[in-house]
């Protein structure tokens, strides 16, 4: 590869009135210039997730946290230029996993270059599709590390939000893993969830989730909520009427609103006898383990799972994807094409 020094990346020094009216191309963005620890890597696809939004809009909270001009960005797909010192990849070998440099709330992913920490990179198995390992960065170490290694065969697990990209990967991992699966989405993605290998699928346009839950009398040795709607809350704190004894709920997604900090709040606080929960409910944050990446990579090898692609789109409208995944409304993942095409093999 000719030796560059600029690229061109998608930055926002300002997210009043919404990141993505915020974002622009920047045609010339200095190349980001790696520590030993870090691998510099040409980006060819990458994959958003709410992350890369919602703490960044915060007032206050996403000024201290996120240094501008920033980049978004994740989840990637890519080949080494530059790797880590030490490190056993060899430059032009194709990787995915988790960019980012100084914050986890502006990974630098939607750019040509990015710089990815060494063990937050894995080697992309032969016969596998690009586009498919570069939406499992975030979701997917989500899903796996939320279910898979908190279950066993056998086990009946409620997933709360079936056909998001967490969700759609989330079903097909607890399969993978031999759980029976109850999950929940719209009338229109009943269909996708079921495809997925879902056994029950709560449809909760058509009824109240909750109710339905009581109603089955299943009692569930595991649950994972990847809505973590504020109205839903009852889904979370009435988790002891449906719940195996010392069962977890874990709360992979929150609202990052008044309401849902005075939950949280009540959550950690009131003790059993002045209201506080009955049931065992976790907060979550994924770690970027490699094996965890690797085997969900071996997984899609072997075809026990296919991530679900709601849409790609070309690096120049990745704002316009941005404006896509704050709609709520994909079925699985948005990926955006970077240089899929164009990239220097």
């Amino acid at each position: 590869m000719a030796k560059v020094l600029t690229m061109r990346a998608w930055q926002y020094s300002s997210t009043k009135g919404g990141l993505n009216v915020n974002m622009k191309i920047n045609p010339s963005a200095p190349l980001p210039k790696p520590k030993p620890t870090q691998h510099l890597v040409q980006v060819l696809a990458t994959a958003l997730n709410p992350v890369d939004y919602k703490p960044a809009e915060m007032p206050i909270i996403g000024r201290l946290l996120v240094s501008y001009p920033a980049t978004p960005g994740l989840d990637f797909a890519g080949c080494i230029v530059t790797p880590a010192t030490g490190s056993s990849f060899k430059p032009g070998q194709l990787v995915f996993g988790v960019a980012g440099g100084s914050t986890p709330l502006a990974g630098g992913a939607l750019a040509e270059f990015a710089l990815v920490e060494e063990k937050h990179a894995v080697a992309i198995p032969e016969g596998v599709d690009i586009l498919d390992v570069a939406v499992l960065g975030v979701a997917g170490l989500t899903a796996y590390q939320s279910i898979v290694s908190r279950v066993k065969k056998g086990d009946h697990i409620f997933i709360n939000g079936g056909s998001g990209g967490t969700g759609t990967l989330g079903i097909q991992f607890a399969k993978a893993a031999g759980c029976h699966v109850t999950t929940t989405c719209s009338t229109p993605n009943v269909e996708l969830c079921k495809r997925l290998g879902a056994d029950v699928v709560i449809d909760y346009k058509k009824g109240n989730v909750l109710a339905a839950l009581l109603a089955s009398g299943q009692k569930f040795d595991h649950a994972v909520d990847n809505v973590g709607h504020i109205e839903d809350k009852e889904l979370w704190w009435r988790w002891d009427e449906y719940a195996q004894p010392g069962a977890s709920y874990v709360l992979v997604a929150g609202e990052l609103s008044i309401s849902g900090v005075v939950d949280m709040a009540k959550r950690a606080i009131l003790p059993k006898f002045l209201g506080g929960l009955k049931g065992k409910v976790d907060g979550f944050w994924p770690e970027p383990k490699p094996e965890d990446l690797a085997q969900v990579a071996l997984w899609i090898k072997e075809g026990k799972v296919k991530p679900i692609i709601d849409q790609k789109f070309a690096f120049e409208d990745g704002a316009k994807a941005l404006e896509k995944l704050k709609t709520g409304r994909a079925k699985g993942k948005i990926v955006i094409d970077v240089a899929l095409e164009t990239y220097n093999k």
